[in-house]
C-alpha cells in the first residue's frame, strides 16, 4: 500500500496489485470478492478508483513461487536480449534514418530498442532463462 508521506496534507493512497497474466488480472477485477470488497469501501473515497497499468523490465523477472534473482543475473539477462535488438536496430532502422539528424536518429532508434525489449524480447529471454534465473 502507498501512503501519504508524512506531514502531507495529501489524503491519496494507493494499493499495488501484481498478476501472472493479463487474464488472471481481468478475472480478479470482474470476481465476487473484489466487486464486494470494491463497494463496501466506496463510501471512504472520494469519487472512482484510478487504475494505472505500471510497466518496466524489472517486471520480467517477477516470480510468484520464488523471491527474485540476484541483480548480477538480471543484468545478464538483460544484456543478452539488449545485444541482439540493438544490432537489428542499427543494421534495419538505422540505414533508414542514415542522413537524418543525430538527435532524431537516436531518438527514434533508442525508441525501437525500448519497444522491442519491453513487448517482444525480454518476455522470451526471462522465459527461456527462467530456470537460470531462479536457481539459487
Amino acid at each position: 500500500m502507498l501512503v501519504p508521506p508524512p506531514g502531507s496534507h495529501s489524503n491519496e493512497y494507493g494499493i499495488i496489485r501484481t498478476f501472472a497474466s493479463d487474464e488472471e488480472r481481468k478475472s480478479f477485477y470482474a470476481s465476487p470478492a473484489f466487486l464486494a470488497w470494491k463497494e463496501k469501501v466506496s463510501s471512504l473515497t472520494e469519487g472512482e478508483p484510478a487504475y494505472k497499468e505500471l510497466h518496466g523490465l524489472e517486471a520480467f523477472f517477477r516470480n510468484q513461487t520464488a523471491p527474485n534473482p540476484p541483480q548480477w543475473k538480471m543484468a545478464v539477462a538483460t544484456y543478452l536480449g539488449v545485444v541482439p535488438v540493438t544490432i537489428f536496430t542499427s543494421q534495419t532502422v538505422g540505414h533508414l534514418l542514415k542522413g537524418q539528424n543525430y538527435f532524431v536518429a537516436n531518438l527514434v532508434g533508442n525508441a525501437c530498442v525500448v519497444a522491442l525489449l519491453a513487448w517482444a524480447v525480454m518476455p522470451l529471454v526471462t522465459r527461456i532463462l527462467k530456470r537460470w534465473l531462479h536457481s539459487t
